[in-house]
């Protein structure tokens, strides 16, 4: 839809859709969703992000989560995790209002309009972006334009405890309001009269708007360094230079095919989860936020995991994109030359940290916070699949791998041709040990993958010994993970547990034909509810449904040349977006609420893979 601001396009991300449009129009003009003991619910969020960090800002204009300046630095904004002393930063009319928002169509720039009795407002927040890329600090710009009458605004800064490490203080300088918080310098700089007040741990203002009006709010922050103090002026046409590099990574992203908006919103959320100093892929912006409102299952995404950087690569070489796909690939081999088979990574290469708990409550009461992820010395044996087949696709794209590479993925295929016989902890990284069917999986993958490395001259090794050993591994799924009773590939052998990741092997060519339909069938028959699926067998009663399980069924069953039936289950499932396309790691199926960290890598990738899937079966 088009509007009169200047800006161009707006993105309208919820509701009903239709084919080839992936979007609607945008909402009717609304309340802002009220918050339960502080917290906003977790399908209120929308995402902001520079390359180094995610912003989270709820639709009552709060900005809950913040970490500055890098995603994994431990956050001065927390709201998210404690609404009392987590910290925040907001900036809405103080009298009742509607409001209604967008991206600008090809960015991350976030529109917000409020209607009020006697006036209308637009308020664009944008992470901004520099002449020449990213900026050395994190930069996050609120614009405030008066459209008609005059409406009341106000804004407050007011950092937190750092997950109750640290105590903020305000040091007022000639230039305005500079918080100190953990090592984290903030500056606060403004543009248009207001009047504003700073105490001693927190600072505020206030203005009218009139049609015409221009005012502007900036944070610019570093970590453990000096912070520069932007002119608000240049940060005001930092906003516009944001949009305009946004939309030019956009014009090089190629996708013609169905639900256009929604794919490239989602591409556009990845985006903001590639950390560009390292070219890290974060698997979510968030830690901590419960996959269960009995609590107990919260975990920190803000790491690179193997899984989900393969899977990322694999649908920016489907766009076309260059940058991303080289620095990510080489980050990953990078870091696995360096370290070894790991699952996952922080995001500047390291190994992660033990897991440790923060003494605050978590969202709406539900703990624990967490910073850190048990998972660091877990088995899975899915991640050979997931390197070699990311790297077939770089081949196959028309890449060239260095001899220290070849030599590096020969070796990771020698491992998966032996290691397949192990138990490990599976796709899901649990703490019960099987030979779990899609373990064995990711490893054929892996050496199907090899041999054709092998035979193009780009590793070194026996493409005929990997072959052989890959029909060894699919024999023995075949004769052991098969159930004909169930009519379905079973978790592992020995059980009866079904398990949706299965799904990922239909695309990865193990299976497209009767017995894959056929489990498609019975993972909808009992882990679905509505157009959602579970995980495993046994998670309805202790989770929420997995987004991109879901996503995955699509792609399999237009895969095993159904596809008339996934485009039908692809609108049910886009319909649970919320209002700007954001999407988390779990869904209630009764109530539609999100739960899990968000953005989450994984749920925006499995949308992606389902609609190009549909795409080339169309």
């Amino acid at each position: 839809m088009t509007d009169d601001s200047g800006l161009g396009n707006l993105d309208g991300d919820a509701g009903t859709r239709t084919q080839g449009s992936g979007h609607a129009a945008g909402e009717e003009s609304r309340r802002p969703t009220p918050r339960t003991d502080g917290y906003a619910d977790l399908r209120a969020y929308a995402a902001l992000g520079d390359g180094r960090t995610v912003a989270l800002v709820a639709d009552d204009g709060r900005i809950d989560w913040f970490p500055v300046p890098d995603l994994d630095t431990p956050p001065v904004f927390a709201a998210l995790l404690d609404a009392e002393n987590g910290g925040f930063a907001e900036l809405v009319p103080t009298v009742p209002y509607h409001l209604s928002r967008q991206y600008v169509v090809g960015t991350n720039v976030l529109v917000t309009t409020y209607d009020t009795e006697d006036g209308r407002v637009r308020v664009t927040l944008s992470m901004n972006t520099g002449v020449a890329g990213r900026l050395p600090w994190s930069e996050l710009a609120c614009r405030v334009e008066g459209l008609s009458g005059a409406v009341p605004m106000a804004w407050q800064v007011a950092p937190g405890t750092v997950l109750g490490m640290a105590s903020p203080w305000v040091e007022q300088t000639h230039l305005g309001p500079v918080i100190h918080d953990d090592g984290v310098t903030l500056a606060v700089r403004t543009l248009g009269e207001m009047d504003t007040e700073a105490g001693q741990q927190s600072c505020r203002g206030e203005f009218a708007t009139a049609e015409g009006s221009r005012h502007l709010v900036v944070l610019a922050g570093t970590l453990g360094e000096p912070v520069f103090l932007p002119d608000p002026e240049d940060v005001d046409r930092g906003i516009d230079r944001s949009i305009d590099n946004w939309r030019a990574w956009s014009r090089e992203f190629h996708y013609d095919g169905p639900w256009g908006k929604a794919v490239q919103r989602s591409a556009l959320a990845l985006k903001l989860l590639l950390h560009e100093p390292t070219g890290a892929i974060a698997a979510a912006g968030t830690t901590s936020l419960p996959e269960s409102r009995a609590g107990g299952k919260n975990w920190d995404y803000r790491y690179a995991w193997v899984r989900d950087a393969a899977y990322t690569l694999d649908a920016w070489l489907g766009f076309g994109l260059r940058e991303e796909v080289h620095a990510a690939i080489s980050w990953t081999l990078r870091t696995l030359r360096e370290h070894g088979m790991q699952i996952f990574f922080a995001l500047d290469g390291s190994l992660p940290p033990e897991p440790r708990a923060s003494d605050v409550p978590g969202w709406r009461g539900i703990g624990p916070v967490l910073t850190g992820n048990r998972a660091h010395d877990q088995l899975q044996l899915g991640v050979y699949g997931d390197i070699l087949a990311v790297v077939r696709g770089y081949v196959d794209a028309g890449n060239l791998l260095d001899a220290e590479t070849g030599r590096l993925l020969a070796s990771v295929a020698d491992e998966a041709a032996d290691a397949w016989h192990r138990r490990d902890a599976g796709m899901w990284e649990l703490p019960d040990e099987h030979h779990y069917t899609s373990s064995k999986l990711g490893c054929w993958q892996a050496l199907k993958c090899a041999a054709h490395l092998a035979e193009l001259g780009q590793i070194p090794g026996d493409a005929g010994r990997w072959n052989a050993e890959a029909d060894r591994i699919s024999a023995w799924v075949d004769q052991h993970c098969w159930s004909e009773e169930r009519g379905a590939y079973l978790m592992y052998p020995g059980g009866d547990a079904l398990d949706a990741s299965i799904l990922l092997h239909a695309r990865s060519g193990f299976d497209t034909g009767e017995r894959m339909s056929r489990t498609i069938d019975a993972l909808r028959a009992e882990l679905g509810s509505g157009p959602l699926l579970y995980r495993y067998t046994g998670m309805p009663d202790e989770e929420g449904a997995f987004v991109a399980c879901a996503f995955w069924g699509v792609a399999a069953l237009a895969l095993v040349d159904r596809a008339e039936e996934a485009g039908e289950w692809m609108e049910e499932l886009l319909a649970l977006a919320n209002d700007v396309g954001v999407w988390p790691e779990m869904i209630d199926p009764a109530t539609g609420d999100f739960l899990g960290n968000l953005p989450q890598a994984l749920s925006h990738l499995a949308l992606i893979q389902a609609a190009l899937t549909l795409a080339d079966r169309s």
